[in-house]
């Protein structure tokens, strides 16, 4: 397994229906792959527009199942391009049960598995509990062609745990696809992640969309992808704040032995010493 992956991510605006918004990813996904990218990853909830802005049932209509029609549409993709992929969709489990979701699949276009985004915000332009449950399936990591990644959703990375416990089990990149808006989160979006990458010692891919979609709201949502290295560097420059972008870097996953070797973070943790912190 090479030491420098080339890792991208996709920061797009709503082109305003869900097939054009599929055809577009799919572009972006040869675009990569023809630049030598093993590795991407799409936007939180990439098919359609951030919905969340609005609290109507008739949204419920762009979940579907995991793995389901975009899935497999994806996997074959993947196969062609020798991609891995992580896919955040809205997941229909059965009617009434629904989800934030990434799927992720390998670069043969094997269906490796999914996270479900655990921690559901309910607060005003980000009305989520509205639309999905919490996750149920803890902090999965995914054994791919470009070592072991993990997925965090959007407003998960407020919380350390599951940075911490997607570490433990051994990710070296964590992709963190995002839908996040001028004005309330951008004090904390280049100051957060690279924390906690340094906190947790892997390289981290912080994702988030542009543009206004006035159709459901006024959220303006500021792009400024990147990837950050764990000494909390960015990796090249950071994506634009307004425009579509395709990000590419090249990863030096060797950085992760030289990092660990000098900051002892797991060796020194002391989990028996949390006590009421881990009662709810």
């Amino acid at each position: 397994m090479a030491e420098v992956v080339r890792a991208a991510l996709v920061q797009t605006s709503w082109t305003g229906d869900k097939e054009s918004m599929i055809k577009a990813h799919e572009e972006y996904a040869r675009q990569a792959a023809q630049a030598g990218a093993k590795v991407i990853c799409f936007q939180e909830l990439f098919y359609g527009p951030y919905f969340c802005q609005l609290q109507d049932p008739k949204f419920y209509e762009y979940a579907e199942s995991v793995p389901g029609p975009t899935t497999e549409r994806f996997q074959a993709l993947a196969a062609e391009l020798g991609l891995v992929m992580v896919l955040p969709m809205y997941e229909q489990e059965q009617p009434g049960v629904l989800y934030n979701t990434a799927a992720v699949i390998d670069a043969d276009g094997k269906y490796l598995g999914k996270y479900r985004k655990n921690h559901i915000p309910q607060v005003k332009g980000f009305w989520e509990k509205f639309y999905f449950r919490p996750g149920n399936l803890g902090y999965p990591v995914f054994d791919t062609a470009v070592g072991r990644i993990g997925v965090y959703i959007c407003y998960d990375r407020h919380f350390p745990e599951g940075w911490r416990a997607l570490g433990l089990a051994g990710a070296k990149i964590v992709f963190n696809p995002s839908a996040t808006s001028r004005g309330l989160s951008a004090y904390l979006w280049q100051l957060e992640q690279p924390a906690s990458a340094v906190a947790n010692e892997y390289f981290i891919g912080a994702i988030n969309r542009v543009g206004i979609e006035s159709d459901y709201g006024d959220n303006d949502f500021y792009g400024t992808s990147y990837f950050v290295d764990p000494e909390g560097k960015f990796v090249g420059e950071v994506g634009h704040d307004h425009d579509p972008e395709l990000i590419i870097r090249d990863l030096d996953l060797g950085l992760l032995d030289t990092v660990r070797d000098r900051w002892q973070f797991y060796r020194d943790r002391r989990p028996d010493a949390y006590g009421d912190l881990t009662k709810p």
